[in-house]
């Protein structure tokens, strides 16, 4: 794929990360990494002020920095800067950021070079995937401490990982056939101003939270199924009188799923008026969460593309600009978005569990399994998604109304995007363990309404989980059972087997 700074999808962030599809270097974006370079250097050689050439950065731009020295600058801005501290990102992680940052330069906003762009890409595409702490960006004046680790690899310092080992950075390039480079004018900053750590990340979760999303609909059609309910109240008609685009998908899609049940069929003119809110109105609140996803795609296209730079160079009008494009609130916004929606998903999941092992309501034997007291089945796995999504109440508290000054109070208000975007995966990763759960409890519910058959796509998700998991006779560590589910939510295996076998 071509990298021009204005083209990167969603879809082909995940084809480049996930797939590890090879890029290269727009044509014409090399022309206007050209045209920035030519203002950066012709600003470099002379004595006024400009910040980031020839001054220091943040509270200390009042210092002018000698022409001879403007070299050093730049390497000891990286090396100040890899202050980042906590776990480490995956190598997934360290890529994307890696791309997000390497679709910035390329844009020709930064005044970098084009050997620059194109050492980016070649780390890329050999696997280099730098060591990046997560912890330590505040998501303004861009991603500092963990885009300057990032850095430290070009320039032969810092850690990478290649080819499955972790090495220093100057022996992943040598391996990889690659050589450092000596940053020029303005190239630290230009490596290092930006929000990709918090959007990277972001991207990374969404992706993961829109395949989350379907299956969400077709394990509560499951649990539907267990627990005798209706799907009257997925009418498309009665949707249509509240017309949310994801209200109606969600409906949709639960019909579609409940198609063919013979379990329906069997207790369609029951005296049963109406099911709790965690099953009638799962249009309503996944239909939510379905918006909101939308939303926060839109918001994250935006950003894989956008110049965050400070200052931005214009290298038709030869303008060099400070600038706060590097503030990452709208992002921040969209993540602590993501994350609070995604968990409604678990807040519906885990009140269906509730009723799937409750005898009063459900009819099957108490929390699902055979001589019940002797065995008690489902009973903790229940209290565990309880336990999740206690917490993840307590991570949808907001991390974008948060600031705190940084910088001498130069940098005197803040996004927290970083902290929001690890909030949001965490929260998935959660919802995920809610929705196993579920999903092992619903399959174990139809163990007991044999030989009657369910709808088409619960009887799919039936078989997916037993293909793993045996029924539960008596009691087991349900430990391995959990993790091998939600493994399937990790890699994508349930959900790209449900769009082959249902069509999706």
């Amino acid at each position: 794929m071509l990298l021009d700074g204005h083209s990167l999808t969603l879809e082909s962030f995940k084809s480049i990360v996930q797939g590890h599809e090879k890029v290269s270097l727009c044509p014409k974006a090399k022309e206007r990494l050209a045209k920035s370079r030519a203002v950066v250097e012709k600003a470099a050689q002379q004595d006024e002020k400009v910040y980031s050439i020839n001054t220091g950065f943040g509270v200390l731009s009042k210092v002018k920095i000698d022409k001879d020295q403007l070299e050093q600058l730049q390497v000891n801005l990286i090396r100040s800067h890899c202050a980042g501290v906590g776990e480490i990102h995956s190598e997934t992680e360290s890529r994307a950021i890696l791309l997000l940052r390497t679709n910035v330069i390329v844009k020709g906003y930064s005044g970098a070079r084009p050997e620059l762009a194109e050492l980016l890409i070649e780390m890329l595409n050999r696997k280099i995937h730098p060591v990046i702490p997560s912890k330590g960006s505040v998501g303004a004046s861009g991603d500092l401490a963990p885009l300057a680790h990032l850095a430290s690899v070009l320039i032969g310092e810092g850690e990478a990982f290649y080819q499955g080992k972790r090495m220093k950075g100057h022996e992943a390039l040598q391996l990889a056939g690659l050589k450092s480079i000596r940053l020029g004018a303005k190239e630290g900053l230009s490596l290092i101003n930006g929000t990709q750590q918090m959007t990277a990340m972001g991207a990374l979760t969404l992706l993961r939270a829109e395949e989350t999303m379907d299956l969400a609909d077709l394990i509560c059609a499951t649990s539907l199924e267990g627990v005798l309910g209706t799907p009257k109240a997925y009418t498309d008609w009665v949707q249509q009188t509240r017309p949310f685009p994801g209200q109606i998908q969600t409906a949709k899609l639960l019909r579609g799923f409940m198609e063919g049940s013979e379990i329906y069929k069997s207790h369609e003119n029951c005296d049963r008026v109406q099911d709790p809110y965690s099953f009638r109105c799962a249009p309503q609140v996944h239909g939510g969460v379905r918006e909101l996803l939308s939303f926060v795609r839109h918001m994250l296209s935006i950003e894989l593309n956008a110049a965050t730079d400070n200052p931005l160079v214009n290298g038709d009008t030869g303008e060099l600009i400070s600038n706060g494009n590097f503030h990452g609130q709208p992002v921040a916004f969209a993540l602590d978005i993501l994350g609070m929606a995604i968990s409604e998903l678990a807040s519906l999941s885990e009140r269906r569990m509730a009723k799937l092992i409750d005898p009063s309501f459900s009819g099957l034997p108490t929390f699902l399994v055979k001589q019940e007291g002797l065995n008690s089945g489902f009973m903790m796995a229940q209290v565990t998604s309880a336990a999740l999504v206690s917490e993840n109440k307590l991570l949808s508290h907001p991390g974008s109304t948060d600031s705190i000054p940084t910088n001498n109070e130069k940098e005197d208000h803040v996004s927290m995007g970083p902290l929001c975007a690890r909030k949001a995966k965490t929260i998935l990763e959660n919802t995920q363990t809610c929705l196993s759960i579920e999903a092992l409890a619903a399959s174990q519910a139809l163990e007991f309404r044999k030989p009657l058959k369910p709808g088409k796509g619960p009887q799919f998700l039936y078989q997916f989980v037993r293909e793993k998991v045996p029924a539960l006779e008596t009691d087991r560590n349900l430990h391995g059972d959990i993790e091998t589910i939600l493994n399937t939510f990790r890699t994508g295996e349930m959900f790209q087997a449900m769009k082959k076998e249902l069509g999706l």
